[in-house]
């Protein structure tokens, strides 16, 4: 079989197949202003190069690797996969702003420039960065909001009950503090969790989505084994109009702190043993139930639409900016879907 050649031609072509196709990534740079998430990061990055020596390669555009890492997250890969997607999908070079045969970062580089992001706690930065240009749009008005929560599985740990034992009392094990290959491959933040039958190893993400828009507002990154009423505190503002809730909500506590703040309290009743829900109950949760619904669909969105919830990392500080790069990407999905559908409205 003779080789294929390629051409100037018939890479456009190719490439013109793809948008047609409706290219996701075309969809964003045509609707997402990028130059303040690119200087988020740039600054990231050139004050961590300052403790460095000046000789050396000359560094990456920041754009360019900004790109890389949000293409990382919108499609789930490793380090060595997206290396390798690079160098094989033109739709990824387009984004990126790379020509076929150029030379692209290789896998060391990507996680390098990942890292450095999350010391910095960057994914929050540009999570933050993001709402501004929100809020600049008119997406983020005073609106009723819902939160829940959703596990984020991590590889799970083979340890004896002993050393379990010491991890959950937050000291590490002593034989492996002489073994630093060992420790480094160790997540001795990841905790277990269990929710009907299920278990589940790893970290919770949880979120503040808009009732109208679904954008996650705020977002809050725990252990697994951190109960879901935990973060409501801190979810929960006087920005808030009302907030929708399951019953895993429930109670005093949380319905005094949105009191305080001027919430209207929407969160499900809870039955217990010895007071089950009434009638009128069932049918309030019901009623309530047709808005709490749609939290779901941004975790649905996650698992289907970004490559799966599930995460490589070890350790809180990666798997926290995990989280938030996830819920970032999701913010950029979400609202191209709603400026995309304002202007087939136009």
């Amino acid at each position: 079989m003779t080789p294929y050649q390629y051409s100037f031609f018939g890479d456009h072509r190719a490439l013109e197949a793809l948008t047609q196709a409706g290219d996701r990534l075309v969809e964003l740079d045509r609707y997402i202003d990028w130059a303040p998430l690119v200087a988020e990061a740039d600054g990231i990055w050139r004050a961590g190069a300052q403790k460095k020596a000046a000789c050396g390669a000359r560094p990456w555009n920041s754009e360019l690797m900004l790109r890389i890492l949000l293409l990382k997250r919108l499609y789930n890969l490793s380090d060595e996969q997206m290396e390798y997607q690079l160098r094989d999908r033109l739709s990824f070079l387009r984004f990126v702003g790379l020509g076929l045969g150029e030379c692209v970062p290789d896998s060391r580089t990507i996680w390098l420039y990942g890292e450095a992001l999350a010391k910095a706690d960057g994914a929050r930065r540009l999570f933050e960065c993001f709402q501004q240009q929100l809020h600049a749009k008119g997406l983020l008005l005073k609106e009723g909001a819902i939160v829940d929560a959703t596990f984020v599985e991590v590889p799970k740990q083979r340890n004896s009950r002993e050393e379990n034992a010491l991890i959950k009392s937050g000291t590490v094990p002593p034989a492996w503090e002489n073994q630093p290959r060992k420790l480094a491959q160790k997540d001795t933040d990841a905790r277990w969790a269990k929710k009907g039958e299920a278990t589940y190893y790893g970290y919770k993400n949880h979120v503040k989505v808009g009732r109208k828009t679904k954008l996650i507002r705020a977002y809050v990154s725990t252990a697994a084994s951190v109960h879901d009423s935990v973060a409501m505190a801190v979810l929960a503002t006087a920005q808030d109009a009302t907030m929708h809730a399951d019953a895993a909500y429930a109670g005093a506590p949380i319905a005094t702190d949105l009191r305080a703040k001027g919430v209207r309290n929407c969160i499900h009743q809870k039955g217990h043993a010895d007071a089950p829900l009434t009638d009128q109950q069932k049918a309030a949760n019901r009623r309530k139930s047709k808005v709490r619904a749609r939290v779901e669909h941004a975790f649905a969105f996650m698992e289907n639409s970004l490559g799966g919830i599930y995460q490589r990392c070890i350790g809180a500080l990666r798997n926290n900016h995990q989280i938030g790069l996830t819920n970032l990407c999701y913010n950029l999905c979400r609202a191209v879907q709603i400026f995309s559908g304002r202007a087939a409205m136009a």
